[in-house]
């Protein structure tokens, strides 16, 4: 079996929802539920948070997930690529004397995630010979066959290429051909597509078809709300936490929330 690393990242400055890593969804803080799961799998050699901040990696800590090191700032920003942190962190690990065959990102915005989407993922992406990663998908809600671009007075299709006489754009989504978009619960890849092509990704991508709402990502306030009214109504569960809640009041502090 090959040897695979769990990371998740956590930094501080996220500006839609403010604090999103660290505020509390049911009894635990949103990271709790992308650490717990991480570490039930039994997929991963390590969970490993990678975050510019000393509470939150004492909070990942007390989940059950190591910070052997703080993220640098630089690699932290609004607008950093996550390569940039990747390639620094499996870098200072591997001068650590760590490394691993694969590693997989697993964000703690997708709360829903269990240890058996992980599994799940973790089968289909091993067993797929000349593969550079996985990626986690579903069916897009709003089809690109009638997205539009606009210039000035006038718009064209997004997508082209329909059949003649019959344009997407005035075509049933039910007939429309599927189209998947990414969802930020899940990815994985061998760490050598990082050191050969500079890429999270690599070229040869097989996709990850996320169900329910394990795909479920929190990237705004609306989601946030969204994801407390599905636990409370009891649409969907979040994954066991074993830990006793993070107590802690800068985790409940107003000025994150």
């Amino acid at each position: 079996m090959s040897t695979a690393v769990a990371l998740i990242p956590a930094r501080q400055g996220s500006k839609r929802v403010p604090g999103k890593n660290v505020r509390r969804l049911g009894a635990h803080p949103a990271i709790a539920y992308t650490i717990a799961p991480a570490l039930e799998s039994g997929v991963f050699d390590a969970v490993i948070v990678s975050t510019d901040s000393e509470e939150i990696a004492a909070l990942a800590r007390h989940y059950g997930a190591e910070v052997p090191f703080l993220r640098p700032g630089q690699f932290a920003g609004d607008t950093s690529p996550d390569i940039e942190w990747v390639e620094y962190t499996l870098a200072e690990l591997k001068r650590q004397g760590r490394t691993w065959e694969c590693f997989s990102l697993l964000r703690p915005t997708s709360p829903f995630r269990t240890a058996a989407t992980i599994r799940r993922a973790w089968s289909r992406f091993s067993s797929q010979p000349g593969a550079d990663s996985l990626r986690a998908v579903e069916k897009c809600a709003q089809h690109p066959g009638k997205m539009w671009v606009v210039d000035g007075d006038r718009m064209s299709p997004l997508l082209p290429g329909a059949p003649k006489g019959q344009p997407w754009h005035s075509t049933p989504y039910q007939a429309l051909p599927p189209v998947y978009v990414q969802n930020a619960s899940l990815e994985m890849a061998w760490t050598r597509v990082v050191a050969d092509g500079r890429t999270i990704a690599g070229d040869v991508i097989v996709p990850f078809f996320t169900e329910g709402y394990e795909g479920f990502d929190i990237n705004d306030q609306y989601d946030w709300m969204v994801a407390e009214r599905v636990v409370a109504g009891g649409d969907a569960s979040l994954p066991p936490v074993p830990q006793a809640p993070y107590e802690d009041p800068w985790v409940n502090n107003s000025s994150i929330r």
